[in-house]
């Protein structure tokens, strides 16, 4: 039981996850983190003052499943399933890091320079976050869908707009961390 206990190879998530996209497709539906909003937006009665809201949600609800067990998994993971919270990251990721101020990079999953709890009496962590959360939720919309949906769905069903966008994920990506993130920080 060991190797629960450490992060699986791609040999074996990457099939589990073909394995869920073939049920998906085969059942007719598409995956996305961000509809999820959608159908919350909906469920709050969004409808009334947009009619882009006005949907039956319903039919939407075993997505609301996914994201509970995303959230409900990447817990019991960090802080059940897993014997070493340390992130194997590059040496010279973590120096470069470190020389941003990010004192727990290859020590924690997520710095604490944004998300302690502390980091909320910090203006600039808050408005960073805030940032990020709106350039992200417009993006997704944008994009029409988000990163999971584009690149697992959208790929999987050999779609030239996920293709698309999951090349421009990438590219800001790259610029983000490689021309934005030393500016920020």
């Amino acid at each position: 039981m060991e190797f629960i206990f450490e992060p699986w190879p791609w040999y074996v998530a990457g099939p589990m996850i073909a394995l869920v996209m073939f049920v998906l497709i085969f059942m007719g539906k598409k995956f996305g983190m961000s509809s999820n909003l959608e159908t919350m937006c909906t469920m709050c009665g969004a409808g009334k003052k947009s009619a882009y809201f006005n949907v039956d949600w319903k039919a939407s609800r075993w997505n609301l499943i996914v994201i509970l067990g995303a959230a409900i998994g990447g817990f019991l993971a960090a802080n059940v399933l897993s014997n070493n919270n340390n992130v194997k990251i590059a040496a010279t990721t973590v120096e470069k890091l470190h020389d941003l101020g990010f004192d727990s990079a290859g020590e924690a999953y997520l710095p604490d320079n944004l998300f302690a709890i502390e980091a909320l009496l910090d203006p600039k962590a808050v408005f960073l976050l805030l940032l990020g959360g709106i350039l992200i939720g417009f993006g997704a919309r944008y994009a029409a869908g988000c990163t999971s949906g584009h690149a697992i769905s959208g790929l999987s069903n050999l779609q030239l707009p996920s293709l698309i966008a999951v090349i421009g994920f990438f590219i800001g990506g790259l610029l983000m961390v490689h021309f934005l993130f030393p500016i920020i920080f």
